[in-house]
């Protein structure tokens, strides 16, 4: 199997070396990742420069540019070769709940799913960082058993794993998004009154059993399958009645039709 690796944290983070080594024993790999340290990206794409692949090693690039920049030109850019599957991480840091909207990460594998690939996004779930073997052996195993997944076209499954030796991992887990609280204030920078900081993501919300949240707190390695598609088909039919009763000011008769998006 060809695996494209990529990652937010950049192509010289722990986690990405780690994660090449574990998936080379078994399959052909080759890294497309960021120059440097692009965490909290999400899904931008970089419209506004040319974006210049460097080969800073056999089958190792890096770019000027967020992690969906990176999965997208591999794609449809510069590789002259097919790709079987898409890899980002191994992430330092959990991505969990509500991490997955802002986190680099998850958005470069859900790049790779846009783009027509298997995707899986890896983090490790803790700022300690002490056991990234435990994760690229983790990553290792699951890749090893993809082709048995019979998963929908749509579908990037988010894996975090607990921050510990492997022989302390309880399990694998299925598991839905947990919740946080309100993001915490944002910080006036200290050498400057007018300049804030972004402030640290709220605490855990929702983390019953079944959350990836609970999940890893209990040693187990999470697994969430995400998916791309965010209309709430619930709540369609809720706006296209209160739709009706909005008037359009034209001086054209205006028939007040609302037309419901097809579902299936």
């Amino acid at each position: 199997m060809k695996i494209l690796i990529s990652n937010d944290d950049g192509y010289r983070a722990t986690g990405i070396k780690t994660l090449t080594k574990y998936l080379s024993k078994d399959h052909e790999v080759i890294v497309v990742a960021p120059n440097e340290d692009k965490s909290a990206a999400s899904s931008s794409l970089t419209l506004n420069k040319p974006l210049r692949p460097i080969q800073v090693a056999d089958n190792i690039y890096s770019i000027d540019a967020t992690p969906s920049d990176c999965v997208h030109l591999a794609l449809c850019g510069f590789l002259n070769e097919t790709v079987d599957l898409v890899v980002t991480g191994i992430n330092f840091g959990a991505n969990l709940g509500d991490d997955v909207i802002y986190s680099g990460t998850v958005a470069g594998a859900i790049e790779g799913r846009f783009l027509g690939l298997p995707s899986i996004a890896i983090s490790l779930a803790s700022w300690e960082g002490q056991h990234f073997a435990t994760a690229g052996a983790i990553t290792q195993q699951i890749i090893n058993q993809i082709t048995h997944a019979q998963l929908s076209h749509d579908t990037v499954l988010n894996v975090n794993v607990p921050d510990m030796a492997l022989e302390d991992i309880q399990g694998f887990q299925t598991t839905r998004l947990g919740k946080r609280h309100k993001s915490e204030p944002a910080v006036v920078d200290k050498n400057d009154k007018y300049s804030y900081w972004i402030g640290d993501n709220g605490e855990q919300a929702d983390n019953g059993i079944g959350t990836d949240f609970h999940a890893i707190t209990h040693g187990y390695v999470s697994i969430t399958p995400l998916q791309i598609d965010l209309t709430k088909y619930n709540e369609i039919d809720a706006v296209s009645k209160w739709l009706k009763k909005i008037k359009i000011n034209s001086t054209k008769p205006n028939k007040n039709k609302v037309l419901k998006p097809a579902i299936g």
